[in-house]
């Protein structure tokens, strides 16, 4: 089922529109439901106002179903040589840890370097210790 899910990570990463960066980022998420949802980058030439593929498939699951429970996302940079994933940018970072704060449920995370590798992020709070979030504001 995770082997899917970075496959349809990979095909993502395909479609990807990344003419100022090059770095074609793909990501694939499991609903609750089943569902498989994908996105990738999308960039304009107002760069960097463009959005990365976690956020584009994670916003994409959400406008579908707002109460919607994401299990795991998975990402890929196929070009990215090597055993060494790339990791989500900060922004998807907290994205990732306000959509398991949401939800009140683990998101699992899998980075899948080119080689084949992957590691598996058990929540995505894992990705952004001493974290900010909702707390904060109203102190």
């Amino acid at each position: 089922m995770d082997r899917e899910l970075v496959e349809r990570a990979i095909a993502a990463a395909s479609r990807a529109y990344a003419p100022y960066s090059r770095l074609l980022v793909g990501a694939a998420l499991r609903m609750g439901s089943g569902t498989v949802v994908e996105g990738n980058n999308q960039e304009n030439a107002s760069f960097p106002a463009g959005i990365c593929a976690e956020r584009t498939a994670l916003h994409h699951a959400m406008a579908m179903d707002p109460k919607g429970v994401v299990q795991c996302i998975a990402v890929a940079v196929p070009q990215v040589k090597g055993d060494a994933p790339v990791s989500p940018c900060g922004i998807c970072r907290q994205a990732l840890l306000e959509q398991e704060t949401r939800q009140g449920a683990p998101l699992r995370v899998l980075l899948a370097a080119s080689s084949g590798a992957v590691i598996e992020i058990e929540r995505a709070a894992d990705l952004l210790p001493l974290h900010f979030d909702a707390s904060f504001l109203s102190k």
